[in-house]
């Protein structure tokens, strides 16, 4: 599995695209992923600032995290994040949306991690490029990250971090980032923190 520190998506998509089959004609058995919600997105901005701005003192969001990576997370109710920021390349600038700016991921959330690793056999049954398994860090949820026909990654998770009334959020030294679905389930987070 690739490394979780890994914040190239491009190269992330590339090598599994590389490793497998890019999609099948037609997919085979019946699915087991049944989702719930949207539940957050994630995208390339040139100026992670003046996005924060924009998604706090326009839209109203509250920011909940930031990682060593550069990254920020937003919340518009109970979950976690409903968005994440992730910064460009550098030298990238607005004017190059239409060469390059992307959707970093689209997430969807299901039930449980009993479904994640249904859903991971049915994906590899098909042979449908993961890029991901595991747990990241921000919001501990645990998920699996695939590639649909044109490359675009999605996730299905479960288990994100609620956040209370109270604001309080989960610190960074518990987050127990993990490679595998099986990694996560045998190293879980604290439920409260």
């Amino acid at each position: 599995m690739d490394d979780i520190a890994t914040t190239d998506t491009e190269a992330r998509r590339d090598k599994a695209a590389e490793r497998e089959q890019f999609h099948p004609e037609s997919y085979t058995g019946t699915s087991p992923i049944k989702v719930n919600k949207l539940g957050h997105f994630v995208y390339e901005v040139t100026d992670v600032e003046r996005t924060v701005r924009f998604w706090t003192e326009l839209m109203g969001f509250k920011e909940t995290d930031r990682n060593d990576h550069g990254m920020v997370f937003f919340s518009c109710g109970a979950d976690h994040h409903a968005i994440g920021l992730k910064p460009a390349p550098k030298g990238k600038t607005r004017r190059d949306l239409g060469a390059g700016l992307q959707m970093e991921h689209l997430a969807l959330e299901v039930d449980n991690v009993d479904l994640l690793l249904k859903a991971r056999d049915h994906l590899k049954a098909n042979n449908i490029p993961i890029t991901f398994e595991g747990r990241k860090g921000a919001g501990c949820n645990v998920g699996i990250n695939f590639l649909d026909p044109d490359g675009y990654e999605f996730e299905i998770y479960c288990l994100m971090d609620q956040v209370d009334d109270s604001g309080r959020l989960r610190p960074p030294e518990q987050f127990r980032r993990a490679g595998s679905l099986e990694e996560a389930i045998a190293n879980p987070v604290q439920e409260k923190w």
